[in-house]
């Protein structure tokens, strides 16, 4: 009996170079790629654009900047 090897997640390309990603990076091709995206999350290249919103520190509501209130 020869044991089948079973895997568990789809081969899809590195989001960082484009190479077949590995069972053991998923979803990266290897160590070095994975290291880069974490970089980038830790130095901000990756932002979720937002409108500035400011709160009032005495009755704690939110105000837009168009003047809306939450």
């Amino acid at each position: 009996m020869t044991a089948e090897i079973i895997k568990l997640k789809p081969t899809r390309p590195c989001p960082i170079c484009g190479k077949p990603s590995s069972q053991q990076h998923h979803p990266f091709c290897s160590g070095r790629c994975q290291d880069i995206d974490l970089n980038r999350w830790l130095s901000g290249s990756y932002v979720i654009p937002a409108e500035p919103v400011e709160v009032d520190e005495e009755d704690g509501v939110v105000t837009r900047d168009d003047g809306d209130e939450e």
